[in-house]
This record gives structure tokens, sequence and C-alpha cells, in this order.
């Protein structure tokens, strides 16, 4: 039979204050429990006119040192780990020593991140906001969830008091729940100090603000703390099993915040492929856009004054793979757009910031459509890495956010490309970055016309680029190629002079570059060199 630990009187100190008034309430109006609380929340609650007790009168002990000893104090933590029936020699000392069961605690610690993220948070204001009797609490009730109710997450509240509502109080199921979601909260954030601690001890400044990429990359502890959001139907394929987690706040730009507006729950692949859709997307900020995703890369790009115009060039490159391809918008979906892809194609998911109302409605047509609002755009702490799980481990790498501009071009053949080619080839390159390698695109007037991705040899890269526009019917002269990487020899050169292209822009940095430089000179192709490579394995 399951055992139910009653709960008369509650602790409440949280950073997260999301339905803290709500819940609150209830203990008291509905339960009778008798609520202690701090600082903040305190005010927060009794401003609401919800009675509490303050810590400090509670334990007839002052805040001192600033606030930094404030709920350390054997009348909180001995009424949280005193042990009711299993030990009759805590109850013996509690009452000695008046000292109420706390039955319940609900604490969340602020999001460490939040604090050392901004630009200037000094050490020692990171320093200070490093909580000690919060997850003290935390613990405390975690480890004697036999008797004590935890909540870290607001999330859990509602179930929490239901059960009171039919129970009397909460079951050891639950509480054991709970006990673990606190471990992990507490885990998460001594992981987000000790990274902190450890990436200031590299750099080595006193007062040194924690947006130091470098330094962070040098630490010599990182462990990642996610909490899982859902478990998938499968993996990759139907015999894995899969989970998807998040990492860092609910509000932050990515597929795992974003709202599903319609259509049936994100498999592995659509997670997937709709990270790389929002990625690519997302670095063209300077023009509306539009990014078609199959199996990680993409096999359309298109920029316009307008996204039905990105959309409409996006789709041109490769309308074959485009079927059942993942869709990504920079800007709001109207309902002419809508309508428009959902004549055009069968796609697996549609995200943007927003959709019209009226964009609701046409999308309604494709009920398996996957409709994904990611909200604004912005730049998010998980923006700057890049982790991948190998055997034994991880690698880690700062995300590849560098881009080019007129400054870091070098013209380095015979011909010299016009604005208009250049603006060409800064849209070719920056899409062949999001291109897995070897990477190649061939493209014209803000729009992909080829794209040759993933092969070993960069002169396949070429040749599957040409094909893929050969069978879309986009004729390639006076076009431009990007290309991620050097070329190794000339032969990738000569097939796209072969093709028509008028310009070529590449890193550089070829043993042959000279020999590359001539097969263009020859044929009076003009060709930059970035010095940027984009390797996207």
């Amino acid at each position: 039979m399951t055992e139910i630990a009653p709960v008369r009187r509650a602790l409440i100190s949280v950073s997260d204050k999301t339905g803290v008034v709500a819940f609150a309430r209830e203990l008291v109006e509905t339960h009778g429990v008798e609520v202690l609380s701090t600082g903040g929340t305190a005010a927060k609650l009794r401003e609401a006119g919800v009675p509490v007790v303050d810590v400090v009168d509670y334990t007839g002990a002052p805040e001192i040192m600033g606030g930094r000893v404030k709920t350390l104090h054997p009348r909180i933590h001995g009424g949280i780990l005193g042990r009711r029936a299993a030990d009759a020699a805590d109850a013996d000392v509690m009452r000695d020593n008046d000292i109420p069961p706390i039955d319940m605690v609900v604490v969340n610690l602020y999001p460490f991140e939040q604090t050392v993220a901004a630009p200037d948070t000094t050490r020692g204001t990171a320093i200070e906001t490093i909580d000690i009797g919060g997850p003290a609490m935390l613990r405390a009730a975690a480890k004697n969830h036999a008797d004590v109710t935890l909540v870290v997450d607001p999330a859990d509240g509602p179930a929490v008091l239901a059960e009171i509502g039919e129970h009397g109080g909460t079951t050891t199921a639950t509480r054991r729940r709970l006990a673990a979601a606190g471990f992990a909260h507490t885990a998460g954030y001594d992981r987000a100090i000790a990274a902190y601690l450890g990436a200031d001890q590299v750099d080595g400044g006193e007062d040194q603000s924690s947006g130091d990429a470098d330094a962070t990359m040098q630490a010599s502890m990182w462990s990642p703390q996610a909490v899982k959001v859902d478990e998938l139907r499968y993996g990759e394929n139907p015999h894995q099993q899969a989970a998807v987690y998040r990492v860092g706040d609910r509000d932050t730009t990515g597929v795992v915040n974003a709202r599903l507006c319609q259509g049936k729950a994100l498999s592995y692949n659509n997670y997937a492929d709709a990270d790389a859709a929002l990625a690519a997307v997302r670095d063209f900020d300077d023009t509306p856009a539009c990014v078609i995703i199959k199996h990680a890369n993409p096999c359309g790009i298109g920029v316009g004054p307008d996204l039905a115009t990105a959309y409409a060039r996006a789709f041109a490159t490769d309308p074959a793979s485009a079927f059942g391809g993942i869709i990504a918008f920079n800007d709001t979906v109207d309902g002419a757009l809508a309508g428009q892809i959902v004549s055009n194609q069968f796609a697996e998911v549609v995200l943007a910031p927003a959709f019209a109302d009226d964009a609701l409605g046409a999308f309604g047509r494709r009920k398996n459509l996957r409709v994904l609002a990611t909200g604004a755009f912005q730049e998010t702490a998980t923006d700057h890495f890049v982790t991948r799980s190998i055997q034994g481990g991880f690698l880690r790498q700062q995300a590849d956010a560098q881009g080019v501009d007129s400054d870091r071009l070098e013209n380095v053949g015979q011909a010299t490309p016009d604005g208009a080619q250049i603006q060409d080839m800064f849209f070719a390159f920056r899409a062949a970055k999001h291109v897995k390698s070897n990477a190649i695109v061939f493209a014209a007037h803000g729009q992909t016309l080829g794209v040759g991705a993933g092969q070993m040899s960069r002169i396949d890269a070429v040749r599957i680029a040409r094909q893929k526009a050969a069978d879309a019917g986009l004729d390639l002269t006076g076009s431009v190629m990007a290309s991620d990487a050097f070329f190794p020899f000339r032969d990738g050169v000569d097939a796209a002079v072969e093709a028509g292209v008028a310009g070529i822009i590449q890193p550089g940095g070829s043993k042959r570059d000279d020999e590359v430089i001539a097969a263009a000179d020859e044929a009076g192709v003009a060709m930059m060199f970035t010095g940027l490579r984009h390797f996207r394995h």
C-alpha cells in the first residue's frame, strides 16, 4: 500500500515564481497548510493576500552577512531532515528543541548561467549570486523524501495539489520522483558554477565577465545538464529508442522550445532536420529567406524581397528533393504563402518565428503537417557551442558563427567580379556553410541553383551540383560557385568553367592554389579567396 505523507507546513522560497501565488493560496485556503517564506517570495505572497510566516520570525535568528546566512538554522534543517516514524530518536530531538516538522519544500534556484551571461557581470558579482541556503534545503528535502515533498519545477505544482486533495498528502512514488528532480536541479546548478569558475581560472582575471568562449573551452571540466522533454516513438530507425532533452531556458530560440501549432509530434529525424533548417535560416538575418532541408542538407536556399519570392527560389533549386522536406523561414508566414506551400509540395515540417491566423488555416488542410513557431529569433548560450557524442565521451567546439565580408575577400585572379557577382558569392558561400562537406553550391540572384553535399571528393560534389541544376532545368551560365574548403586540384574549377560559371569563391590554402587560379584565369572566371573554411561534418 502506498504510504501517504501529509503536508501541514511548507517552506516556499523560489526564483521562478511562476504560479507560486495560486499554489500557496490553495495550500493555505484549501488544505490548511502553514507557509514559511523568505525575501521576495514572502513579499509576493503577502502582497497577494496569502498569509506567510517570515523565516526570521520562525527561527528567531536575524539574517546576517548581507543575507548569506538566512535559512541555515537548526529549526529549518531539523524540520526538514527529521525522520518522522522511522527513527524515534529524531522525533525526541525535534520535540526537545522545539523543531516542528516541515513537510514540503518549494525551492528552485536562479539559473546561474543567466547571471554570468550578462556582459557586465564581474567575478565578484557572480560569486555573490551563488546560493547556499537554497541548495541545502533542496537537498535536505530530497534526502528525506520518505517524509518530505519537494517541488522544484512549477509545472509539478498542480499534480502535487491534486494528489494532496485526493489522498490528504503525497504518495511515495511522487516524492521519490520529485526528489530525483531536485538532485538533478542542484546538479545543473553546481555544474554551471563549476564551469564558470573553471573558465574564470583559465582566463586569470579577478573581474572578468563570463562571455569569453575561448576560456570556457579551455576549462578542465564540462558536463552537460539536460531535462527530458519527451520520449520519441523511435530514433533514426524503428529499432532504436530515442528521447529529446532540453538544455537551458524554455523561452530561448530552438526547435526543442518551439510551439507545435498543428500536426503530429516530431520524430527524431524531424528534430534533427528542423534544427539544421533553423540554424541555416537564422544565418540569413539581413533579408527574407527560406531554407528547405532534406536529410540534414539544404536542397534549396532562397532570399528575396519577400518570403514568397524566397520560397519560390528555394523550391526551384531541387523540387524533387524538396518533397518531404523541412521548410524554414526567418519571418512571419502569411496565408498566401501557406497556401502556396500546401498547393506546391508535401512537407514534413514548416517552421518560422510566427504564423498569421490565415496561414494556420491554410496549413490546416494538411492535418499531419507539423507547423512550428519558434518565436522571435534570439541568441542563446547554446548558440556558441556545438556538442557531439562519440564513444566514450564528447566533442565540443565553438559554433561556426564567423562570416565573410568585403574586407576579408581577396581577388586572386585576373578577372574582377562586379558588385552583383560579389553579392552572389556572399550568398553562395553562406549557403555552403550549411551543406555537409565536401560542399559545393552554385548560385545566382539570391537562389541556389545546384547543391553537391557530403562527397568524399570535391570534384564529385561539383559533378553532383551540376547534375542537380540540370535535373531542375536551371542554367548555370553566369552563376557563381562556392566551395566550403579549398580545391586540391584544378579539376573542380575546370568542371565549373565547363558549366558556365562566371565566378568562384573558396577559402584557398591549397598547395596547388596557383594551378587552381590559373584554371580560372584561362577561362576569364573571377576567383575570390575568403581565408575561411566551413567544414561541416
